[in-house]
């Protein structure tokens, strides 16, 4: 295997690992900033890894067009580029093409697409994507696959299952095996656990160095999200890390880690801080609402963010009613903050032997909602 995964702990389905790349290794379960364009938006490296951050995601369909993977290799590939020595796993564009509708045509052969910032025909298919990958020095590579829309029709969603089966295969006769390099397949199939399974079983015959379940939080739901990886992630090897893309909230990962997963990614807390909102753990805060104009607290006690250590929730909302930027840059470095302490807690908790016990008082615990200041 091109990249190395040790299982170190289990308890129940929920698993303690270590993924070791070229670059580093991270510590699982996992969480992945993203840094699409070959940045954290809002964040500068430093930031990150002081968060506690491992392992960064970058995107094949946003670097190819801009500024190009050719260009990122020459300048010393994207590691230097975008100054992370650490491990970057790299999205191999299919859900970015997916989500062009009208923009894209899409066959056997691979997809042909417009540009969404010049309106440029592109085209991206299994061995393109592989070769983009390899030329911006990804540590994990990801086979082009595609993600499936919802709601779906079955007969849909297994032309799509089957289609990126064979893209899966073609991707991995592309790829160049090195030390310290990976290929993950993506299982797909929707919510339809025959697909899925069928999925599954394709995958781990061609074999990869681990494994990822696409097509989720997509729209089906939480609660179609853990049927659907109950009924997928157990038909995945036990030594290779398990992957599931997108996901999510603080409480969707603490599900899917009860079910095996190893490794997430999302846009939720660069996004959400962007826009004024915080995690927490007694559940997320509006920072624009008035009720924090005069509130003196940190947006959590005990965290150890410079939004939560320096700053009161009032400075916040003022910064977020002037529009001053640094709002966001806060509040997006509390929000990786948030996410790295709870993929620590999560971890030690495993090691422990007390997961159930754990995930059972994060879930009371957020249930009790923000605590309003003294009178």
């Amino acid at each position: 295997m091109s990249t190395g995964f040790e299982l170190l702990a289990r308890d129940g389905s929920a698993r303690r690992g270590r993924l070791a790349t070229a670059h580093g290794t991270a510590e699982t379960p996992a969480f992945m900033p993203v840094g699409t364009a070959g940045t954290v938006k809002a964040m500068l490296p430093d930031q990150v890894r002081e968060t506690g951050a491992e392992i960064v995601l970058g995107n094949t369909y946003h670097l190819m067009l801009r500024p190009s993977a050719e260009r990122v290799a020459k300048l010393g590939g994207l590691h230097r580029f975008m100054d992370w020595p650490g491990p970057i796993l790299t999205d191999s564009g299919g859900f970015q093409v997916m989500s062009l509708g009208q923009l894209r045509k899409l066959d056997q052969r691979g997809v042909v697409f417009r540009s969404h910032i010049d309106g440029a025909q592109h085209s991206l298919t299994p061995e393109r994507s592989i070769e983009i990958q390899h030329l911006l020095d990804a540590d994990i590579t990801m086979v082009l696959d595609e993600c499936t829309s919802w709601p779906v029709e079955r007969r849909a969603a297994e032309k799509s299952m089957r289609l990126s089966l064979g893209w899966a295969e073609r991707s991995k006769q592309a790829f160049r095996a090195r030390q310290g390099y990976g290929l993950f397949g993506i299982v797909q199939g929707s919510v339809f656990d025959d697909l899925r399974a069928e999925s599954a079983k394709a995958l781990v015959d061609i074999g990869f160095d681990g494994y990822a379940v696409g097509g989720l939080a997509v729209g089906e739901g939480q609660a179609e999200m853990f049927r659907t990886l109950d009924a997928t992630v157990h038909l995945l090897p036990q030594d290779r890390p398990r992957y599931l893309m997108g996901v999510g909230r603080p409480d969707d990962i603490l599900g899917a880690v009860a079910r095996g997963i190893d490794m997430f990614d999302c846009v939720l807390p660069t996004r959400m801080g962007r826009t004024g909102k915080a995690f927490t753990r007694r559940g997320e805060l509006n920072m624009r609402n008035a009720r924090h104009a005069e509130d003196p607290r940190p947006i959590e006690e005990g965290c150890a963010c410079p939004a939560c250590t320096r700053f009161s929730r009032a400075y916040l909302n003022h910064l977020f009613k002037a529009g001053e930027m640094l709002g966001p840059m806060l509040l997006t470095r509390h929000n990786l903050q948030h996410y790295q302490d709870l993929m620590r807690e999560i971890r030690a908790a495993i090691e422990a032997g007390r997961w159930a016990a754990f995930r059972e008082e994060r879930a009371a615990l957020y249930l009790t909602g923000d605590i309003a200041p003294a009178a």
